[in-house]
């Protein structure tokens, strides 16, 4: 299975922060394969089912085995009259409200329930969404003994080995918790969201370094760190704190010297980790995601990650770019 450098993050599709409008979302899809991209990656959580309806609305002509689709397991979207536009950052949400279950027959469950929504019959990747100690606090050990003990990683084996996904994985925004997942479990492929980016890399030799020893594929959500790196004020779906601002202003200073897009810098650097296959930012509409595929292309001078070295801005030991790089539509295998 190989999937694209550049996939499409369909979080947007679900109308996170700001409303899209049907017509919009399925434009947005074709304008990407256009470009190329053959990757797309959503969840029942966007826009509580909604994005996972406009995204196999958009591909369900396709020919299926030209492009590949991740889901997410973890959550079971019940119907709920009382959901309000706006809950839990989605604009205009339908009216189903998650509740969590990584059990085994909630993980077979969700597929299932995806794989209607989708209009397909089958999902490439199924990654468990957002399991950790930061996600659900004192909940965490009750949540991670339904994944292992209460045998959701072994559904996902059972769909992986029946044939009915390819790969399975985490989806998460938390590092540590993938660690302790591998610890359990061997994972054919992990969604890192926000972890390893320009603006953070305490993951590089806890987590990236082992899976590229090991030959897990690491596939980069969230590049921008939820837009800080993108000229927004949010970082973890939140408004940024000072100290991250600050950080965010030193690099974006240092990219100007070498008249380098921040966007540009951050779409790229996490790509040069041996185990990075591909990176997801999402996409508001056509002309933002038309100028995410050329800050992906673009080259970049070598100096300009020496300098942020030197500057006490990225991680030494961090792997970085080297010219000629990345080409949005090159493919690289999950191993």
């Amino acid at each position: 299975m190989e999937i694209t450098a550049l996939g499409l993050g369909c979080a947007q599709l679900g109308g996170l922060y700001e409303p899209m409008a049907e017509l919009d979302a399925l434009a947005l899809v074709d304008a990407a394969w256009d470009l190329g991209i053959r990757y797309f990656d959503t969840a029942p959580y966007y826009g509580f089912t909604l994005s996972e309806h406009r995204l196999g609305a958009a591909l369900r002509a396709r020919p299926r085995d030209a492009y590949t689709i991740s889901t997410k397991v973890g959550r079971l979207m019940r119907p709920d009259p009382g959901v309000r536009p706006g809950e839990c950052g989605w604009a205009a949400p339908l009216p189903f409200r998650p509740r969590y279950d990584y059990t085994h027959d909630g993980i077979l469950r969700s597929h299932e329930d995806s794989l209607q929504r989708l209009g397909l019959d089958r999902v490439d990747i199924l990654y468990v969404h957002d399991i950790g100690r930061v996600t659900h606090g004192e909940e965490h050990a009750h949540y991670w003994n339904q994944l292992t003990g209460g045998g959701g990683l072994r559904a996902l084996a059972r769909l992986r080995d029946e044939g009915a996904i390819k790969a399975f994985g985490l989806g998460v925004n938390e590092w540590e918790v993938v660690a302790d997942a591998l610890d359990v479990c061997a994972l054919d492929c992990v969604l890192l969201a926000g972890r390893y980016t320009l603006l953070e890399q305490a993951s590089l030799a806890p987590l990236m370094d082992r899976c590229a020893r090991a030959g897990m594929s690491v596939v980069i959500g969230g590049p921008f760190n939820s837009g800080i790196l993108a000229g927004t004020n949010k970082f973890n779906y939140e408004d940024a704190p000072g100290d991250i601002v600050e950080r965010v202003r030193a690099i974006a200073a240092i990219c100007r010297e070498f008249d380098v897009p921040l966007q540009a810098a951050a779409l790229q650097f996490p790509m040069a980790h041996p185990a990075v296959v591909s990176c997801i930012p999402g996409a508001q509409n056509i002309a933002q995601l038309r100028q995410n595929a050329h800050w992906f292309d673009q080259p970049l001078p070598a100096g300009l990650w020496a300098a942020l070295r030197a500057a006490g801005l990225l991680d030494p030991a961090a792997p970085v770019p080297s010219a000629p790089f990345f080409h949005a539509t090159r493919t690289k295998g999950i191993q």
